[in-house]
């Protein structure tokens, strides 16, 4: 199995899917490779991109928290962990006392609900959505679908600081992770692409040995701490690089495709 960030990782800087990485996937996959996304996004996004690019195999959303596959050319969602209401709720208000003016998004497997102050900081690529055509609620959670992911950003101040600031003095409840995006992004206590992965490895009876992960941020090291080999793009933050047990050219050179074209020659010769 080979599992792979987006953003930053698989997608050049103008968030696009190569022509010779939708081929470099495709004929991975052709050679009984299992091609994993996994990402921070939302399954709209996800399911946008795979259609951009033809991809049909699975994909791990909101960091973890939901698995889709895309096997049809539709997002079938297979399995979410949400973050229990009370958590949520707990988390929220501990960082509003921690860092005043923070504002929150909550996110379902399918909605996007939003403080209308969050609303107001977004562009479309933060979220994929028009801030105009986002739901917004003066109160959070809403209560009328299951969270998946909590986002917080703040006005003045970047999503890197906030996660530092909140990852040093602990919430409980929730697993804060960040993924080099404007704001800071809270799971279910425990849930990661680690934890994503393990359980689509149980479903297709891969070990983790067999499994080589690819990813940038933050939000990949437990990822990439997890699977048999780490894979980190030359463009990756110092911290992930640091974890490599091999650096691939950038994003831009198309390091992801360059290794699955690898993987095929080898497991044909």
């Amino acid at each position: 199995m080979f599992a792979t960030d987006l953003d930053g990782t698989l997608l050049r800087s103008d968030r696009t899917v190569s022509a010779r990485t939708a081929e470099a996937m495709a004929n991975a996959q052709a050679a009984g490779i299992e091609v994993v996304w996994a990402t921070a996004r939302a399954r709209h996004s996800v399911h946008e991109l795979a259609q951009s690019c033809g991809f049909r195999g699975k994909a791990v959303c909101a960091n973890g928290a939901v698995l889709l596959d895309l096997a049809d050319g539709t997002p079938e969602i297979i399995d979410t962990v949400s973050i229990d209401s009370g958590a949520a709720v707990a988390a929220m208000a501990q960082i509003r006392t921690l860092i005043p003016g923070v504002v929150f998004a909550n996110v379902g497997a399918t909605r996007f609900v939003a403080e209308p102050a969050y609303a107001a900081l977004c562009t479309f690529t933060d979220h994929h959505r028009h801030p105009h055509e986002m739901e917004v609620s003066e109160v959070l959670p809403t209560g009328l679908e299951s969270m998946v992911k909590i986002v917080a950003r703040h006005p003045e101040l970047p999503g890197a600081q906030l996660y530092r600031t909140a990852a040093a003095v602990g919430v409980t409840g929730v697993e804060l992770t960040h993924s080099g995006a404007a704001y800071m992004e809270m799971a279910a206590e425990g849930v990661s692409k680690a934890s994503a992965m393990e359980r689509l490895c149980a479903i297709h009876g891969i070990d983790r040995s067999q499994v080589a992960a690819a990813g940038d941020a933050i939000n990949d090291v437990a990822m990439l701490t997890w699977a048999g080999t780490a894979l980190v793009p030359a463009n990756a933050a110092p911290e992930v690089l640091a974890l490599a047990d091999r650096v691939l050219p950038s994003n831009d050179e198309d390091g992801v495709a360059a290794y699955l074209e690898e993987l095929v020659r080898d497991s044909a010769a």
